[in-house]
């Protein structure tokens, strides 16, 4: 029988929501590189793995209510990672931008990591904006079709990228790259941490910037881990 130890961060992520918390505080990725085990996630992070399991099964004990994502249909996951995670993206890129700009402007002549950090969130805002348009118009679409063909019976028209597995690809590819890049931003601002003398400016910059790394977080877990797996099972059933 499998160990807690043993399963994969993201299997235990998609399992339950609620431990992505733990692994979070303890600089653990759970979205592009969850696949590996607890076990090996911590002999890289030097975590003591006893620690951590005591933390996970104290999590996994608290039976506040949580979204059961993994029991949702994939159309509707499609929707809810538009309507809720997209539009967060949308509405706060203005203000992150923003912030970046105006800190670096006032801070960045003594805080010279603020200048790399600047071209770091244009370059993620700009990356995820046409990373989302690519799945809106062409992935999440193709999904739904698929749930219908599958629960209607129907023919599924074959796409011109010719299987699901091929955008999914692309987008974990750039999952990928988003996370880099807010590695980079987070190793840059001392993990969100502004210095002592740090203007309320300055504070919210770095605040809004963890908030959005969370989301960005949780966004690609629902989609790597629940979402992409979900559509692969359904295009093999309509195909056999």
């Amino acid at each position: 029988m499998e160990t807690l130890k043993q399963k994969t961060v993201a299997d235990l992520v998609t399992e339950n929501i609620k431990t992505a918390h733990i692994f979070k505080k303890h600089g653990i990725d759970f979205c592009c590189g969850g696949g590996i085990s607890i076990e090996r996630a911590c002999e890289k992070k030097g975590i003591d793995v006893e620690t951590l399991e005591e933390e996970l099964i104290q999590t996994l004990a608290d039976n506040d209510r949580s979204y059961n994502y993994k029991s949702w249909a994939p159309d509707f996951l499609a929707d809810h990672i538009t309507n809720v995670h997209h539009n967060y993206v949308e509405e706060n890129s203005t203000l992150l931008l923003q912030y970046a700009n105006r800190v670096m402007k006032v801070h960045g002549h003594h805080y010279t990591e603020l200048v790399e950090i600047n071209d770091l969130v244009r370059r993620v805002v700009g990356e995820l904006a046409s990373h989302m348009k690519k799945e809106e118009l062409i992935l999440f679409p193709f999904i739904k079709k698929m749930v219908s063909a599958q629960k209607e019976g129907t023919t599924l028209p074959r796409p011109h990228f010719g299987t699901v597995n091929n955008p999914i690809a692309l987008m974990e590819e750039e999952h990928d790259a988003a996370g880099e890049l807010f590695r980079e931003i987070a190793e840059l601002s001392n993990n969100y941490t502004p210095p002592p003398s740090a203007c309320n400016t300055y504070k919210a910059f770095y605040a809004k910037l963890e908030e959005f790394e969370n989301d960005l977080h949780l966004h690609v877990h629902l989609e790597n881990n629940i979402l992409f797996p979900k559509a692969k099972t359904i295009e093999k059933e309509i195909l056999q």
